[in-house]
Order: C-alpha cells, then sequence, then structure tokens
C-alpha cells in the first residue's frame, strides 16, 4: 500500500487567488505594526523588565520584513525547477531571519513570564519596579495567543494526517 496518489495530489494543489494572498499577507502585517507602535509607545515604561518593549519592537520590525520578503519575487522558485543564486540568496536570509525570530521568541518568553503578574502601578513610594499594565498585558497576550495557535495547528495537522492516513488506505488505485 503505497500513498503515492495521496502524495501527488498534495503536491498538485491549486494555488490562492492574488486578492486572498494580499488580504492574508496584509493581516500578517497587522500584529507586527501593532507590536511596533506599542513597543515604541511604552519603551520607558517598564523598568522591572526594560528588554520587554524592546522585544515587542524587533518582533515587530522582523515579522514586517519577513511578510515583505514573501511578496518580493526572488521568495518564488522559478517554475522551471532551477535555483539561480539570486532564490538562494533570499531563501537563505529567510532561513536566517526565522533562526533569529525562534530564538528572540525564547529570550522574550522568559522576560515576559519570569515577572508575571508585574507591578503595574508607576509610584515612586514603591520599591517594586512596575511595568506598564498596557505594555505588558500586550506582550503577555500575544505571546500565550501564539501558544495557542500553534496547539490548535498541530492538533488540527494530527487530525488531517489521520484523515489522510485513512483516505489513502481506502483509495483502491494508490495499490498499483
Amino acid at each position: 500500500m503505497s500513498n503515492t496518489g495521496l502524495v501527488r495530489r498534495i503536491r498538485n494543489r491549486p494555488e490562492p487567488s492574488a486578492p486572498v494572498l494580499a488580504c492574508s499577507k496584509l493581516v500578517c502585517c497587522i500584529l507586527p505594526i501593532a507590536q511596533i507602535i506599542i513597543g515604541a509607545k511604552y519603551l520607558d515604561d517598564c523598568p522591572r523588565k526594560h528588554y520587554i518593549p524592546i522585544y515587542l519592537i524587533v518582533m515587530g520590525v522582523f515579522g514586517l520584513v519577513l511578510a515583505v520578503l514573501a511578496c518580493l519575487p526572488c521568495a518564488r522558485t522559478p517554475e522551471d525547477g532551477t535555483s539561480n543564486l539570486l532564490s538562494r540568496v533570499c531563501t537563505t536570509w529567510n532561513s536566517l531571519t526565522s533562526l533569529f525570530l525562534f530564538c528572540w521568541f525564547i529570550l522574550g518568553n522568559v522576560w515576559i513570564y519570569s515577572i508575571y503578574e508585574p507591578n503595574y502601578i508607576k509610584n515612586a513610594t514603591s520599591a517594586e519596579p512596575y511595568c506598564d499594565k498596557t505594555l505588558y498585558l500586550f506582550a503577555f497576550w500575544t505571546t500565550t495567543v501564539f501558544y495557542i495557535l500553534l496547539c490548535l495547528f498541530l492538533v488540527g495537522g494530527c487530525c488531517v494526517l489521520f484523515c489522510f492516513f485513512l483516505c489513502g488506505r481506502a483509495d483502491a488505485d494508490d495499490d498499483v
């Protein structure tokens, strides 16, 4: 029993239309822009962990860079199957940027979750440093929502793979 028919069907999937791609790229740019704005606005408002606004700004800038790079023609592989130098450079840059973002995300997790729940009140009489409530909760929830979405994608992916497995076993033309 082979799944070559199933793999062939996955590889020959239809391409989404240009408006769908444009809308999805626009939606993917909203969060990085919000991260840059919140991080810049509250840059000096978290003495407890002064790296949190910097984390948001860097995540936003590099998220936008990845989104813009995905729109460039060099990000796509040529239709004839060859690989040109520009395509390899673009792929290498995307890989390095993604690796940096992954490491930066881990650092941001340490900074954000290590001070849960901070003092939100800016008070000169308090000995404990504060962190602005809007800044901290934005960073906390964007990070937490990422984990929630990751879990949903993993569970959904496992369900899809299970369905593919069931459909692949029931497909009679795959036995050839």
